[in-house]
């Protein structure tokens, strides 16, 4: 099932935020946080993770790219950035780089919701991805310190290769524990 996506709309007028709170569902989109300029924006994600973030460019105190590469690679999130038709191309070849999407003004309902779909899309499978990598990561170090253990235990106590396997193998089955566990208890006793 799908996550709530957490957005962060960062736009001088209230009306942008108006748009979104009332375009976006609930069930898909929440919270939806609005704040007035960058620096608001950037004390905000100090303490707090979005999902999505929405630009309305010009901001009072930048213009709202620099503070959208700074979102897209910190963060990781989603990002759409919202400018005046005139200047759409060329400010959208400056961000592109970063997976940002760009949008120009004025922008009809349907182009905004779509484009929140896809960045929703898009940070479904980032965090598939995420949680992949870390269960690989999590096993790559499970295997680190099991072949550290061996490797202590043929030191130690003089086994082969396969003896310390086994021997790390029956103990995490005779007492229902992780190989992780038994290998961290055999480096704690062999290396303190």
């Amino acid at each position: 099932m799908p996550q709530k996506n957490s957005v962060l709309i960062v736009s001088s007028g209230p009306k942008v935020g108006a748009l979104l709170t009332e375009l976006l569902p609930p069930a898909s989109f929440s919270p939806i946080c609005t704040v007035p300029t960058a620096g608001e924006a950037r004390r905000m994600l100090v303490d707090r993770h979005f999902d999505i973030a929405v630009i309305n460019t010009p901001l009072p105190d930048d213009f709202g790219t620099q503070l959208a590469v700074e979102i897209s690679e910190k963060q990781g999130c989603g990002v759409l950035l919202l400018v005046k038709a005139e200047i759409q191309e060329a400010v959208g070849l400056k961000v592109e780089d970063y997976g940002i999407l760009t949008l120009p003004r004025p922008v009809s309902r349907q182009m905004v919701f779509q484009s929140m779909k896809l960045l929703a899309a898009t940070r479904q499978k980032i965090r598939a991805l995420e949680e992949r990598t870390s269960s690989l990561q999590s096993k790559m170090e499970e295997i680190r310190l099991v072949n550290r253990a061996k490797l202590l235990l043929i030191e130690h106590l003089k086994m082969s290769e396969a003896e310390a396997h086994h021997y790390i193998e029956k103990r995490a089955m005779d007492t229902c524990v992780k190989r992780r566990a038994i290998a961290e208890n055999i480096i704690k006793t062999y290396e303190n």
